[in-house]
């Protein structure tokens, strides 16, 4: 996931001095990366929406947007 060009994807920002530059959801704190942990450690969407600041909408975008990603990267 590393390799994927998260400049392309408007649901989220890279703001040097916030959260150390990581990729967060657009006016949030929240890294990107966590979706991804937490779906991982068995979390639904609807668990992680409750948990942290970010809408149902924003989370299936990243996860759409990353699906899409490999599938170009792979093609």
């Amino acid at each position: 996931m590393a390799n994927l060009d998260w400049s392309q994807c408007p649901e989220v920002e890279s703001i040097p001095g916030k959260v150390s530059g990581a990729w967060v959801f657009r006016d949030s704190r929240m890294p990107v990366q966590l979706v991804f942990e937490n779906l991982e450690d068995g979390m639904s969407i609807d668990e992680i929406v409750e948990q942290y600041d970010v809408t149902r909408e924003q989370v299936k975008a990243v996860i759409e947007f990353a699906a899409r990603s490999l599938d170009t990267a792979s093609a």
